[in-house]
């Protein structure tokens, strides 16, 4: 594999964060002379990093047409689901039962549990439109709570595979979040998850992560279906059962 340059760096990582953001939609077309004029990039770059973007999923590649950003469908979530049921539960509980054993491994989810505590203070004081605009740094404490947990995940094949479909989950993050109440009831999941993990107790960690991931694909499926979300015709709802 060639090894990226500082420019193409630079562009997937601004593109990355686009496309997880959903600031580049689903269906986005993908232009290699307009993201380099965009950019100021030239083509081989943006080439490079649109190549990355989809061997992670986020771009598909349409014959006879630019690549575009993927379609985020109905489909896909739930299959996207099913194999992280599989997964973070195993890892969540494997961490609790790590930290039982180690009390040092617990210090980043104890830490996390007081940012949390904070952050829901701070939260319920605010109006609609100022919760809206700190919807941020939830997303900063749940993506810490996920980057420790695959930090301290005992089996690197598990952690490794979780770590790969981070792409995915941050960019679903922002659709399943469709309002104040899915945010905070996220955030009583995550209290639930950090408190089993700092407490050592690998069963009750496994139980509430697996609750969690339960509830945001039933948001998820609620925005897709509901269209909770004024996201388009550029996501493809595909609601066969």
């Amino acid at each position: 594999m060639t090894r990226a340059t500082g420019k193409s760096e630079a562009v997937y990582e601004r593109l990355k964060g686009d496309i997880e953001s959903l600031r580049l939609r689903p269906g986005a077309r993908l232009s290699e002379v307009q993201l380099g004029e965009e950019l100021g990039a030239s083509r081989t770059p943006v080439r490079e990093a649109i190549r990355r973007l989809a061997r992670e999923g986020l771009v598909d590649f349409v014959p006879g047409e630019v690549a575009r950003v993927a379609a985020i469908s109905l489909g896909g979530v739930r299959a996207l689901f099913e194999f992280r049921m599989l997964l973070e539960p195993e890892a969540v509980a494997s961490v609790a039962g790590a930290g039982a054993a180690d009390g040092r491994v617990l210090l980043p989810f104890g830490e996390l549990l007081e940012r949390l505590g904070e952050f829901d203070e701070s939260f319920r004081a605010l109006d609609a439109a100022a919760q809206a605009r700190s919807y941020q740094e939830f997303y900063d404490i749940a993506e810490g709570f996920d980057r420790a947990v695959i930090a301290a995940c005992r089996n690197p094949y598990l952690a490794r595979t979780i770590g790969d479909l981070r792409s995915q989950t941050v960019r679903l993050r922002h659709l399943s979040h469709s309002g104040p109440r899915r945010m905070l009831t996220s955030l009583e999941e995550h209290r639930a998850m950090l408190k089993a993990i700092t407490q050592g107790d690998a069963q009750a960690a496994e139980a509430a992560c697996r609750h969690h991931l339960a509830q945001t694909l039933q948001a998820l499926i609620d925005s897709l279906t509901g269209h909770d979300l004024a996201i388009g015709a550029n996501v493809q709802v595909d609601v066969v059962r």
